[in-house]
């Protein structure tokens, strides 16, 4: 007798995922981050008037260092706070930029729309891969390019999701967002094409590792959620564990400063 594998539900995971990522305040981390959207737009190599679309862009980091480069910018997300965010910064630095709640896996654009088409962090997260890498190359021009920036399995972050999996475990038959920081899972995403990836390094500063985790479990939507469903004893449990292996990668002494690994991916959007 064959076995049925269930499938998840992608729309109610989708769902639960616009809720964690709306939890806490993601800002507070994602300014952080600054110098990866930065990177990024060098590794493109962006030019001026340029159309740029920012998927799944949080409170605008690529989205503000594309613009920088005098790049025509739309920046996109589900959530609509981080928008905000975003628009708040745009705004402060007198940045043209174009804000638009959108989702990643039915993006209102038509084919062939943007000379690059980014994303730091966020379109990785996508519970369908196949058809957010796909409408990615859709609205990216001929020629043109895509550029993420995806945390690895072995890193830092995808460690930290691999300790928040033994006490929560994803839904059967959900692929880990962490595939996306591996150069075979790209070439799966995106058959064909020709994909470029570097190893980089991200360095979290905090004060502590216990000041890393307070700042997290409060701010970061993920990690927020995660706490929230565990009863007291568990929530201690997890607390141990994650200040743990902050502890353990710090080489910071009494601050922190730990290194998570990321991919630095350009996608060229022709055939190979």
């Amino acid at each position: 007798m064959q076995t049925v594998i269930a499938q998840p539900d992608l729309a109610v995971i989708k769902g639960r995922q616009q809720a964690a990522w709306s939890a806490g305040d993601y800002a507070v981390i994602g300014t952080t981050l600054q110098i990866v959207g930065e990177s990024l737009c060098e590794a493109l190599d962006l030019r001026a008037g340029q159309s740029v679309l920012d998927v799944a862009a949080g409170n605008g980091n690529a989205t503000l260092a594309a613009a920088r480069r005098w790049c025509d910018v739309v920046s996109t997300d589900y959530v609509g706070t981080l928008l905000e965010r975003g628009r708040a910064r745009a705004g402060a630095e007198g940045l043209d930029v174009r804000f638009e709640q959108a989702d990643a896996e039915n993006l209102p654009y038509p084919d062939g729309t943007f000379d690059a088409v980014l994303s730091t962090f966020g379109v990785m997260f996508t519970p369908n891969q196949e058809k957010a890498a796909a409408e990615l190359a859709r609205v990216c021009k001929r020629g043109g390019k895509i550029g993420l920036a995806n945390w690895t399995p072995g890193g830092f972050i995808g460690q930290l999701f691999k300790v928040l999996g033994t006490y929560l475990p994803p839904a059967a038959g959900l692929q880990s967002p962490m595939l996306w920081g591996t150069e075979e899972r790209l070439r799966e995403l995106f058959p064909g094409k020709r994909v470029e990836a570097s190893r980089r390094q991200y360095v979290f500063r905090y004060r502590s590792p216990r000041h890393w985790l307070d700042t997290f479990r409060t701010y970061y939507g993920p990690m927020n959620k995660a706490f929230a469903a565990l009863d007291a004893g568990k929530q201690a449990a997890l607390s141990d564990d994650l200040t743990r292996l902050a502890a353990k990668l710090n080489r910071g002494g009494d601050s922190m400063v730990v290194e998570s690994e990321y991919l630095e991916v350009v996608v060229r959007n022709e055939r190979s």
